[in-house]
Parts: C-alpha cells; sequence; structure tokens
C-alpha cells in the first residue's frame, strides 16, 4: 500500500540507507566502546583535558574543573578580543597604536622580570606588531597597550575579557587583568582553557593564524615562541599558549592536526617547562593513535525524504543545518549507524525551513554513542492548493479507514 504509518518510522543507515527496522537503544554516555580504547597516559600535571575540537567530545580529562591561575593563558582571551575588534573592523591590523606610559615595565612595577616586548614611552607600533607580541613573546607590555587601544582603558578591555568568557559558556573562568599575571580573583579551569582555544581556532582563525609562528623580532631583540611544540616533527601543532607563574605551576594549551582531525589538550600545574611539553605531547599522541573524527552528515544534505500532506509538493526532504561530527574509536567509521525518529507520524504542510520534525540517533557496535541531534526540514514546503489538499485530505482519511 503506497502509504502505511506507524507511530515511529525508524530508518538504519550504515551512511547509506538501509531497510526500515524498528529498535529501541538506550543511550551510552562513554566513548570507551567495547574495551577498544586503552587507558589515558598517565599525566603530570595538576589537571588536565584533551578535546577533540570538530566534535567537542571530551576524551579525557582530570580536574578538568578545578579553579587553577591562567597565567599567561590569559593572553588567549586577550588575544580573541583583539580579534573581534579585527573581524567586525572596529580596528585594523595596520593600525598605529602610540604607546603610554602604562604599558611600559618603568610603569607598571609588577612587570619587572615578567615576559615582556620591550615597548618603551611613545613609541609607534602597529596592531599586527602588538598582536605577535602578545601571542609570540607573550608580552605583557603589549597587552596593556593594544587593551588601552581597543577598549580606552585596561578595566573596559577586562570587562570585554570576561563577557566574551560569559557568551562561551565558561563557568570556572574569570579575569581581572589583561595580562595574567597572578591577581586575587583572577581563574580559570583546564575545560575552561579547551573551551576558550576551540572559540580562538573557530572564532578568529586569521588570530589563530599567527600562534603557529615561531619567533617575532622587535626593535632588534628577537625572541622565540615559548611552545616548544611548535618543533616537534612528530605532531603537527600550530598552537597555542604557554604561561608560568609560580603559583600557576606551568601550563600549555596545545592544539594539533592530523589530516582532518583536530585536538586541543590542557596541561595546567606542570612542574617545568619541558615537562608541560612532554605530558601535552603525550595527550595529543594518545588521542591521535586511538580515536578518529568523523562527518557522517554535512549541513544541507539529504538523509531522508518522508511524504507531506497538504503541501506543494507530496515529499519532503530532510537533513541536518549544521555539519555533524563524531568521534569515534580508531578505524571503527565503517560500523556507525544513523536512524531517525520522527516527532509526528505525519508531516503536514506548511514545513518551514530548518523546522525540526525528528531527531536522528547514532549507533555503534549495538550502543547509542551520542546524544541525539535535530532532524529538520532542508527546504520550505508551502501549503497546496484548494483542491490538491482536498484530495491530500480524502487519502488520507481512505487510508486511516482501510490501511
Amino acid at each position: 500500500m503506497f502509504f502505511h504509518f506507524i507511530k515511529k518510522i525508524i530508518f538504519h543507515f550504515p551512511l547509506v540507507i538501509m531497510g526500515m527496522h524498528l529498535t529501541t537503544l538506550a543511550y551510552s554516555d562513554s566513548i570507551l566502546l567495547s574495551n577498544l580504547i586503552p587507558v589515558p597516559p598517565e599525566i603530570k600535571a595538576v589537571s588536565y583535558i584533551l578535546m577533540d575540537y570538530n566534535s567537542g567530545k571530551i576524551l579525557a580529562e582530570k580536574n578538568a574543573d578545578e579553579r587553577r591561575m591562567p597565567a599567561s593563558l590569559t593572553k588567549m582571551m586577550t588575544s580573541y578580543v583583539i580579534g573581534q575588534a579585527i573581524k567586525s573592523e572596529k580596528i585594523g591590523v595596520n593600525d598605529i597604536v602610540t604607546v603610554g606610559k602604562d604599558a611600559v615595565s618603568t610603569g607598571n612595577p609588577e612587570f619587572k622580570g615578567s615576559s615582556l616586548m620591550f615597548l618603551k614611552p611613545g613609541d609607534q607600533v602597529s596592531v599586527a606588531q602588538l598582536t605577535r607580541g602578545i601571542t609570540l613573546q607573550s608580552g605583557n607590555d603589549a597587552c596593556v597597550a593594544m587593551a588601552n587601544y581597543v577598549a580606552g582603558s585596561q578595566d573596559s578591555f577586562v570587562h570585554l575579557m570576561n563577557a566574551y568568557a560569559q557568551e562561551m559558556g565558561l563557568k570556572n573562568t574569570h579575569f581581572k587583568n589583561v595580562h595574567g599575571l597572578d591577581s586575587e580573583g583572577q581563574y580559570t579551569s583546564a575545560r575552561d582553557m579547551a573551551l576558550m582555544g576551540r572559540a580562538l581556532i573557530h572564532d578568529v582563525p586569521d588570530e589563530y593564524a599567527i600562534y603557529k609562528e615561531k619567533e617575532f623580532t622587535f626593535n632588534q631583540i628577537r625572541q622565540l615562541n615559548r611552545n616548544g611544540l611548535l618543533w616537534d616533527k612528530s605532531l603537527n601543532v600550530d598552537g597555542i599558549k604557554t604561561g608560568h607563574t609560580n603559583a600557576a605551576g606551568y601550563n600549555l594549551v596545545a592544539s594539533a592536526t592530523q589530516g582532518p582531525m583536530r585536538l586541543i589538550s590542557v596541561v595546567l600545574g606542570g612542574r617545568t617547562f619541558k615537562e608541560r611539553e612532554a605530558e601535552s605531547k603525550k595527550l595529543l599522541s594518545w588521542g591521535f593513535r586511538f580515536f578518529e573524527t568523523v562527518e557522517p552528515l554535512k549541513a544541507g544534505d539529504v538523509f531522508a525524504s518522508r511524504p507531506v500532506w497538504f503541501g506543494d509538493v507530496n515529499t519532503a526532504q530532510l537533513g541536518v543545518d549544521k555539519n555533524i561530527y563524531l568521534t569515534l574509536p580508531k578505524d571503527q567509521g565503517k560500523h556507525l549507524k544513523l536512524s531517525f525518529v520522527l516527532n509526528q507520524s505525519e508531516l503536514r504542510a506548511p514545513l518551514k525551513k530548518n523546522q525540526i520534525v525528528g531527531s536522528i540517533h547514532f549507533e555503534l557496535n549495538g550502543k547509542i554513542i551520542e546524544e541525539p541531534r535535530p532532524l529538520v526540514v532542508l527546504h520550505e514546503v508551502k501549503e497546496g492548493g484548494f483542491f490538491s489538499r482536498m484530495l491530500d485530505y480524502m487519502k488520507l482519511m481512505f487510508h486511516r479507514w482501510f490501511g
């Protein structure tokens, strides 16, 4: 019979459509399926986390929500605010900034012995140079100069930093200054730093591209990027930031790619700068060795088609409104199965583009491995004409009586 209705309709897809199958599956929140993944390596740090950039999946963590002093990891948010200002064209990379007295070490006794770009009062420096002074040289003086230029004062800039932190959903982060020197009431966590790194890479890619540069020279002073993993030939590391104070210990947020996969690691409270690099490398290497990122669905691709009643067309095309990324045990993508459940047994016009009409489920080795994602209408379906709707009404009644 042409139309057949059931209360819930589930189609299984091992990345291609298969026959109809009815099933009920329990959700499992563990990625360590069927003992396919060994436990993470022992990491020498107070807290750490490893995240898949594309899917947001947490692969390993320890004390990830413990509040810690961020040290110069703070400059990631300073850089993010600058990147957003450039992106919105409030400032330009070629703008010239006049360095004030509060942006140099003589005007800030707390800067003594800290990381500097070695600015002098009255220096005329471009935004492009100052951003490299922040990201590559970890210059506290460059942070103050840019904060004044972007927001008018350090306090106003810190307000922007905290506003962006709230927008990112960072629950254990608060900033008190623009550079990261220890300050009462300033803190972050490994999880928040991974989320901040993800936002930096995604939202301001031009700003993030600076982080892979290995050195910067200003006023004939050559300084190397403090992220030693940039020189590690066994990993394709392209960022992100180091930090150290006596209270914070040695911190490192790192990101690396392998093919289409990108991982972000955060190590907080290491004992030496070499240790933070070694432990970050252990995390990243473990993640790349035992996991893979797959993209089973892309925004706009037709995942399924379903009959629609009372519309100007007979079929609604269904899919997702954003790309779907999943993190799976290595070489298990071929076993992935996708299914969908409609919210209602009948689709009726009008249907708006991106209207949610069901949910998509992901199964691996008999287990649902992810939270369901929304199934949406890809193209608007308007109401059909009067006679078309009347014909559909009679077909629907006939089917309900005799189907």
